[in-house]
């Protein structure tokens, strides 16, 4: 498991738009990883929200990063489609992005993403979005 770590730790770390987004690797198990987004007044939209491409980025990534789990190494993975409910504004300190594997097939790899918003130093949180995602696994010098 510290192999599949690494390996999506230095993945993350090349994302310029999880930088840019201040989005940190908060989790890496086998079939599941979290991705933590604070708030900033940069990521939010004209009422005040989170605006949903940050939200969105999030567990787009957190989905993907899981799949990775799952693919052998000479693979990596991208996203084939995916669906997003928002079920209430992004309201919260700092969100939480969890990516899971439900599924991991020879080439597609279909997960679910929850993304929770936490208010200050509360540890109960609200889901305000969920997704479904189809990652494809592509050998790496395909890419």
């Amino acid at each position: 498991m510290i192999d599949i770590q690494r390996r999506i730790a230095a993945s993350f770390a090349a994302q310029a738009l999880m930088d840019t987004l201040g989005a940190k690797l908060a989790l890496v198990a086998d079939g599941e990883v979290h991705i933590a987004l604070p708030f900033s007044t940069h990521l939010s939209q004209q009422h005040g929200f989170v605006h949903a491409g940050a939200i969105t980025s999030a567990v787009d990534s957190a989905c993907g990063y899981a799949a990775l789990t799952k693919a052998p190494q000479g693979y990596e993975v991208v996203t084939a489609e995916f669906k997003i409910n928002f079920l209430r504004p992004a309201l919260g300190e700092r969100f939480l992005a969890i990516g899971n594997v439900q599924n991991a097939g020879k080439l597609l790899t279909v997960c679910t993403g929850e993304v929770r918003a936490f208010m200050a130093d509360e540890p109960a949180y609200k889901v305000i979005a969920l997704m479904q995602a189809t990652i494809a696994k592509v050998q790496s010098e395909k890419i």
